[in-house]
């Protein structure tokens, strides 16, 4: 009776593509295990080699996890902000105009984040900085601003 070639198996399983070039724990133990499989048994791969290897792709899962975090942890900080500055709408701000150099005043209707930061929208349909606002106080009924 004749034997079949082992490494014949991985030649046929079906592969799938998810359309990423990024190589997963999956696919490094596929690879891992190809590797065993297919390794000279005169010469077969060192335990070091096993070992440095394993290190190695524990190094990279461990610094993917940390860049999952940090970026979940970006994202919280966003929405902290953007609540923190809900509390501005309705009030009257004072803030520096970029074009003009001048202090001018208005009214918060909405509060927006944006990638580069966090934005109130004025009830004259200006977009200002919050990093730009001077001043924040109530208006009162005669018009001028109460802090």
């Amino acid at each position: 009776m004749t034997s079949i070639d082992p490494s014949l198996y991985l030649k046929n399983q079906q592969t799938h593509t998810s359309g990423s070039s990024i190589l997963e724990k999956d696919d490094f133990l596929k690879i891992l295990m190809t590797q065993i499989q297919n390794q000279n048994p005169l010469d077969p791969m060192k335990d070091q080699e096993f070992v440095s290897q394993m290190t190695q792709f524990s190094s990279l899962e461990q610094m993917t996890n940390m860049s999952t975090a940090f970026q979940s942890f970006t994202e919280q900080q966003n929405m902290s902000s953007l609540i923190t500055y809900s509390g501005l709408i309705g009030k009257e701000v004072a803030y520096s105009s970029k074009d003009q150099g001048e202090l001018k005043t208005d009214v918060v209707a909405a509060v927006t984040q944006k990638e580069d930061g966090t934005y109130v929208e004025l009830q004259s349909g200006s977009l200002v900085d919050v990093q730009d606002v001077t001043k924040v106080g109530q208006k009162n009924g005669s018009g001028k601003q109460e802090t």
